[in-house]
Parts: C-alpha cells; structure tokens; sequence
C-alpha cells in the first residue's frame, strides 16, 4: 500500500530553487533513509511532503485535510525544545491527539498506545517526570515516542537520532523497524550514513535539491555517489547481517 506519493514536487524560495521535480514513493512496510549533505534539501523535501510549506507539484499527503493529515502522518520535526514542566506522559499523550475530538477524555486505546510508546523507548521510569528536567538526548527520546504513540501509517522524522548516544540511537532505529515490520511506513533524515546503511530497508539520496539515487543502501552509497555527493572515501561490505557502511576520509 502507498502511503506517500510525492510527484513533481519543487520548492522555490525567491528566485532560489530549493528542491528540483522530485518523484517518489514510500509503501508500508519501509524504513527509508533520506541523506544527503548540509543543505540538499532534506528537511525542505518533508515539510512540502506534509504541506507545512508552499511548494509546486503534488504530495498525497499535502493534498488532505489538516485533521485527516494527522491520522494520516506522523512529523518528528529538527526542534527538540520542550518548553512545557509536563510529565513525560502528558506529552506522549499528545500524539493521540489526531484520533480525539475535541475535549474528549483519553480512551484505553488512546492509553495502550502511549504505554506501548513509553516501553518502545525505555521511558517508563520517566514517564511521571517533567519532561524539562531530563537531558536533550533524554527529550528526543521522548519526542520519538510520542510520534510512535500516534500510530499513524506513516511516520516522518526529520534527525530524530541526533544527540542520541549510540545505545539509543540504535535503538530508536529499531523502533522504526518494527513499526515498518508491523505495516508502518518511516521516512527518516539521517546525517550518519553508516547507521542509515544498517537500519534502513531504501536511501534515498539528495544532493542539491534532487534526487541522485533512490534503491537498497548498497547500490544508493557507491564509491562513485559517495565521492560525488559527499565529498569522502569509505569503506562498505554487504555481511550476513546486513549492508555496513563506515567513512574513511575526506577527498581533497
């Protein structure tokens, strides 16, 4: 099933093009990785995706009603401030929003999807803690959740594992597969191409508002596209556990 459908899709601010005729597709059941160098684009092409911004062209996603976009996606913005001293749960708890009307008290689904969240992320013994007081690694993880807790059919995170220690960097990737193992679709911008290369099941590759390559990690991060778009050498390996991927060095 087609989850997001983005075609034609340009983004120009002033006389400055942004993004560039941009076409692709995102199914259930995909973690796809978007990467591409400071600049190419990446947090641009999702905010047009989701119709937060102007752009030309179509998005499946854009083209529906504000209420219907909520149920339909899920938006892990760059911003990790929490502003609000409420408890981690209260704002996990925001993410069911899109299912509630109005004033309408939490239902037991609505809860289950919140405890299901929290455990996802290790977060239960923060869970009646404000969320001002932890750490912003701690934060971020918590604003995973809640996308998690959402339980749309497309989940949209745009650097969700920056400033993330490793332990729980993998571990939010691992949430995103699982929520794709489960018929989810995730689309994900990631600046480390080597956890990008592990988790995800597609890259798609951004280089100045275009799309430069768009297939399985091993044939999206060439020597060639590595060179060309990134400016590095590296070192890449398809093992019995997977494709890795691990830069060497900038080329001069």
């Amino acid at each position: 099933m087609t989850l997001l459908s983005l075609q034609n899709l340009s983004v120009h601010r002033g006389r400055k093009t942004v993004l560039s005729d941009i076409n692709l597709t995102l199914r259930e059941g995909e973690v796809v990785g978007l990467v591409g160098p400071n600049g190419a684009g990446k947090t641009t092409l999702m905010r047009a995706a989701l119709g937060l911004i102007p752009a030309e062209g179509q998005s499946s996603i854009a083209a529906l009603a504000p209420r219907m976009r909520g149920r339909a996606a899920a938006w892990m913005p760059q911003s990790r401030e929490i502003a609000w001293p409420v408890t981690v749960e209260t704002i996990i708890r925001l993410g069911r929003t899109p299912h509630r009307r109005g004033g309408q008290k939490i239902q037991a689904e609505d809860q289950a999807a919140v405890d299901r969240a929290i455990a996802q992320m290790g977060l239960d013994t923060f869970r009646n803690r404000p969320a001002t007081q932890l750490s912003g690694g701690e934060q971020a993880r918590v604003l995973i959740a809640r996308s998690l807790a959402q339980e749309a059919p497309l989940l949209i995170a745009d650097e969700p594992t920056a400033g993330l220690d490793p332990a729980h960097q993998i571990a939010a990737m691992e949430s995103f597969s699982k929520a794709a193992g489960q018929g989810r679709g995730v689309l994900v911008s990631l600046h480390d191409l080597g956890l990008a290369a592990r988790h995800c099941t597609r890259l798609i590759v951004l280089h100045n508002g275009a799309v430069v390559a768009d297939d399985l990690p091993q044939a999206a991060l060439t020597t060639e596209i590595v060179k060309a778009v990134f400016g590095i050498t590296a070192f890449s390996e398809v093992t019995d556990k997977g494709f890795v991927f691990q830069p060497l060095e900038v080329v001069s």
